[in-house]
């Protein structure tokens, strides 16, 4: 599954968060339906409580291999170190798979 296709589909026909205070947000109101960290952020205890809090919301929650391709995939000039997607958009299918292969 690549979710940076999954986050660019949503950035553009749908709706993201970005950054790990938004993403937390989106967590704790409900709102987010998938959520990606990066596994090259420092310090990790940045992006530590996001799977806990997602696995308590029951939210999707996936590591990906680099904080500058997700920035990429969010569409910003800068690393991301977390996205949450809020609207799917045009990747309403990619999320059902993710929910159906977990």
């Amino acid at each position: 599954m690549d979710f940076y296709i999954i986050v660019e589909k949503a950035r553009k026909t749908g709706k993201i968060e970005k950054g790990t205070n938004e993403v937390t947000k989106a967590i704790e109101l409900g709102t987010a339906k998938l959520v990606l960290y990066a596994k090259d952020v420092e310090p990790k205890e940045i992006i530590l409580h996001l799977p806990m809090l997602c696995k308590e919301k029951n939210i999707p929650c996936h590591e990906v291999d680099s904080k500058q391709k997700l920035g990429i995939a969010a569409g910003i000039s800068v690393n991301a170190s977390a996205i949450a997607v809020i609207d799917a958009g045009s990747a309403k299918e990619d999320l059902a798979k993710i929910k159906t292969s977990e």
